[in-house]
C-alpha cells in the first residue's frame, strides 16, 4: 500500500511541475495530475473532464491567466496555448493508463494470494509511464520557455520561488 501511495505522490508531484513549466513555469503550481484536492487548479492541466473540448477550454483559461501575469503578447499566448494543448493531447492516453494501473494494483494487492511478479511488472510499467510523462513534459517546458523572453522567464522563476517558500514554511507561520 505504501508503494501505491509513493507512486501516487510521484505522479501528483510530476504533474504539478509539468504544468508550471509547460507554460513557462507559471500557469500555477498545481498541475494536471488529479481531481479534487487543494483548489480549482488541482483538477489540473487537462481538467477532470474526459471531453477534450472542455479540457482545451480549461487550458485556454489557464494560459489567459498566465499571460496576464507575465505580460505576454497575443502571439506568445497563442503559442503557449498550442504547446499546452499538444502536450495535453499526447498525455491523455497515459492518464487513462495510470488510472487503469491503479485499479490493477488494487486488485493484485487485495487478491487472496499476492502475486509479487505481477506487482513487479506493474511497477515497471508505471516507471515507464512516469518516464514518458517526464519526457513529454520536459519537451513542453523547453518549448514554452523558448516562447517567453528572458525577463518573462525570470519573472516566473521569482514568482515560483516565492510560492515555493510559502509552501515550505511551517503550518503555524502561514497566514
Amino acid at each position: 500500500m505504501e508503494q501505491t501511495n509513493l507512486k501516487r505522490r510521484f505522479f501528483r508531484r510530476a504533474a504539478v511541475a509539468t504544468l508550471a513549466v509547460a507554460l513557462g513555469a507559471g500557469f500555477g503550481a498545481h498541475a494536471w495530475s488529479h481531481g479534487g484536492g487543494h483548489g480549482g487548479m488541482h483538477r489540473g492541466f487537462m481538467g477532470e473532464s474526459k471531453d477534450p473540448a472542455k479540457a482545451d477550454e480549461r487550458i485556454e483559461r489557464m494560459v489567459k491567466h498566465f499571460a496576464v501575469e507575465v505580460d505576454a503578447t497575443p502571439e506568445q499566448r497563442s503559442r503557449l496555448t498550442e504547446i499546452a494543448k499538444a502536450a495535453a493531447k499526447e498525455l491523455r492516453p497515459l492518464r487513462e493508463k495510470v488510472r487503469d494501473a491503479r485499479k490493477r494494483g488494487m486488485a493484485l494487492l487485495s487478491a487472496p494470494t499476492i502475486d509479487r511478479a505481477a506487482l513487479e511488472r506493474l511497477r515497471a510499467e508505471q516507471i515507464q509511464a512516469a518516464d514518458a510523462v517526464s519526457r513529454r513534459m520536459t519537451q513542453a517546458f523547453a518549448d514554452a520557455a523558448e516562447v517567453l523572453t528572458p525577463d518573462q522567464r525570470k519573472k516566473i522563476s521569482e514568482r515560483m520561488q516565492k510560492r515555493h517558500e510559502r509552501h515550505q514554511r511551517p503550518e503555524r507561520q502561514r497566514g
